[in-house]
């Protein structure tokens, strides 16, 4: 969207419009309009992380725990996966996993083992207490996106996730994007 952004009425609760506007005025050269998509991107990303970290804080989990959890479950029985394939799975790198998998032994959720095919590696387990409590807290999460989703119809969503998928993929295929940026 290149060139001067028109200037609408600010929606309620759109504090990127307001910025984009203000920016209009003092800068009137300037074309603020990628602030209109990644500003409110990111000011989503801010306002629903703490509704979607929220159960699992009270789960007694730490940021990102749930993600190993989540991950060794989607893998499938034996629900099994080497630091490496868990961080792949997770999307960060190998050094991010080993502090998890580290509070989700000692929380009786995953055990570490040495890998059979190789004495240096680990695999991580998925305890049974890890998959009941994996299973009742995807439920929550799904439902909590769903309620954040709420104000959009199907067909807006299916767009949204089509625009954000296709914006992904081009960001992260860019030359020099970072691998794992989380």
């Amino acid at each position: 969207m290149a060139g001067r952004v028109e200037k609408s009425t600010p929606v309620e609760g759109d504090a990127v419009r307001v910025i984009v506007d203000q920016w209009q005025v003092r800068l009137p050269d300037l074309d603020p309009s990628p602030m209109l998509v990644l500003g409110r991107i990111q000011r989503l990303a801010a306002v629903c992380d703490p509704i979607l970290r929220s159960p699992f804080a009270a789960a007694g989990l730490a940021s990102g725990d749930f993600d190993a959890l989540a991950a060794l479950r989607r893998s499938g029985p034996p629900h099994a996966l080497s630091n490496n394939e868990l961080a792949q799975a997770m999307l960060v790198t190998p050094g991010a996993v080993t502090k998890r998998i580290d509070r989700l032994v000692a929380a009786g959720l995953v055990t570490r083992a040495r890998a059979p095919e190789d004495a240096r590696g680990r695999v991580v387990t998925l305890t049974r207490a890890g998959r009941r409590l994996t299973d009742k807290l995807i439920r929550t999460h799904v439902a909590n996106e769903a309620a954040i989703l709420a104000g959009l119809d199907d067909g807006e969503q299916r767009q949204l996730g089509a625009l954000l998928g296709k914006l992904l993929a081009s960001v992260e295929t860019a030359p020099g994007a970072a691998r794992h940026p989380r």
